[in-house]
Parts: C-alpha cells; structure tokens; sequence
C-alpha cells in the first residue's frame, strides 16, 4: 500500500487505470476526505489543500476534526486479564509460527 502523509493524517493511494489519475484518501478517520492528481507533486499539494480544508471547515462549523489513530492504546484491565492475554497470544504466536514452518 502507498501511502503519503500531512499534518499526522496518512492517505492510501491508489491508481484508477480507467481515468488514469492518482486518488488519495485519509485513513483513520470517518469523515471521508479524498483527492486526486495526475501526478505525485500534484498529488502531494492536493493532499495538503484537502488536509488544510478539511481542519479550516471543522473550525467554521465549530466541529473538532478527527484525529486520525496513533497506533497508543492506554487500557487498564485487571491483572489477571492481562496475563490470560499474553498467555493467549503466545499460543497464537506458536501456531502461526508453526503453520508457517509446514509450508
């Protein structure tokens, strides 16, 4: 997957060989904000001007704009969930591994 990145929101890029353009959409969010270019500098500035759009619209309408995931998850969960759950995905790990040997 190809991806580009402005002001911490990350958009997929795909190629559409029908109309042969470069489309970009921004991950991690609900809001769908998506663009287009015929080429990666274009691209590139077509990513920011949605980006800056998408931020200058959520503050006219006084909406706060989605921040995209960080990949941080903070959870506090009972220590012996804790420990049920790395037990589980070390058998997971193994099998997967042990799948992977067979082949």
């Amino acid at each position: 997957m190809n991806t580009l990145s402005y002001k911490g929101y990350t958009a997929r890029i795909d190629f559409d060989d029908r109309d042969n353009i470069l489309i970009g959409r921004l991950l991690g969010i609900n809001d769908v904000i998506a663009f287009h270019a015929d080429n990666v500098v274009e691209l590139r500035r077509a990513l920011e001007e949605a980006v800056d759009d998408y931020l200058e619209t959520c503050a006219k309408v006084g909406k706060s704009p989605e921040k995209p995931a960080n990949g941080k998850l903070m959870l506090r969960i009972p220590p012996e969930t804790h420990a049920a759950a790395i037990l589980r995905l070390n058998l997971l790990v193994r099998a997967l591994i042990n799948g992977l040997l067979r082949c």
